[in-house]
């Protein structure tokens, strides 16, 4: 019994340890766009914008940006491959 607890222990350090360094690698290959660039690409049938702000946020907002589809940020699996892989897409959060 103790060795089972350990493992399970040990197993969920290692999952919490991968995700954290997954992350790290994504967001280090997340190209960024400067709000100018952005503005002048607005409009673009190949370009998407998501809003990923938590539901609270983005409905007390009075500044969004015109175009951008809000998207639930804790169910990513259920909205990314809504997206084309080879358009661009712009995320952002705020």
């Amino acid at each position: 019994m103790k060795i089972a607890a350990t493992f399970s222990k040990i197993l969920f350090i290692c999952m919490v340890v991968l995700t954290l360094i997954a992350d790290a690698f994504a967001a280090d290959d997340a190209v960024r766009i400067e709000p100018k660039e952005l503005k002048a690409k607005l409009g673009q049938s190949s370009l998407s914008v998501v809003d990923v702000r938590i539901i609270s946020d983005w409905k007390k907002s009075d500044r969004k940006i015109a175009g951008a589809v809000r998207e639930d940020p804790h169910d990513v699996s259920s909205w990314a491959n809504k997206y084309s892989k080879h358009e661009p897409l712009v995320v952002y959060c705020s």
